[in-house]
């Protein structure tokens, strides 16, 4: 049988790669949509080619791979750019998530995106969603300490992010993570034995 898919998602810093990694560790087949975002770029890929095309050789490190950072940066200050990328990659990153769950062998099987709930795309594929929540501030300190940026990067990251309530809003589940990890792998195990009692992702 196949296995239906749980869309689990989260801002940044709410903790969804902790969680999702303990669904890893039962046993659940995870596809992660920022790896498929990478891969579609990789150095030898189409889309890498055109990314270069558009913003010039600078967008690259020496070692000819992508240089995130450097196109965060361009495409944070520019909406137009932000678009064109968008159309560029997201069916890519789609075919790539399809595949990617075609090869699921468990039960169920994970889709992890930060923008599930932006990506009507992302939700089809999705029987069930899963938002890992966290209130604002925790993401934001989370975030500050882990990757070592400004505060004001993080808000400017929340602001293109849907809002908590959007999220919440298309939640099936919630998994309030504002305790330590051993609290956190607790509440995956509960959820995890719920969703093998599940058909098709519905109760």
């Amino acid at each position: 049988m196949k296995p239906w898919i749980l869309g689990l998602t989260g801002g940044i810093g709410s903790g969804k790669s902790a969680a999702a990694n303990h669904f890893g560790s039962l046993g659940v087949h995870l596809v992660d949509a920022d790896q498929a975002a990478r891969w579609v770029v990789e150095p030898g890929r189409p889309a890498l080619t055109h990314i270069v095309d558009r913003f010039g050789e600078q967008i690259l490190q020496d070692d000819g791979v992508l240089d995130r950072a450097a196109l965060r940066a361009r495409i944070f200050q520019a909406p137009q750019e932000r678009q064109w990328l968008e159309q560029l990659l997201h069916p890519l990153i789609r075919e790539e998530m399809r595949n990617a769950l075609d090869e699921a062998r468990s039960p169920y099987a994970i889709l992890v995106s930060p923008l599930l709930v932006e990506s009507a795309a992302q939700r089809q594929m999705s029987q069930r969603v899963l938002v890992v929540d966290v209130p604002e501030q925790v993401q934001i300190q989370r975030t500050v300490q882990r990757d070592s940026v400004p505060e004001e990067q993080v808000r400017a990251i929340l602001q293109a992010q849907a809002s908590r309530e959007e999220r919440l809003r298309h939640a099936h589940d919630v998994l309030v993570n504002d305790r330590d990890l051993v609290w956190l792998q607790r509440e995956v195990e509960r959820l995890h034995d719920f969703y093998l009692t599940l058909q098709g992702g519905q109760s």
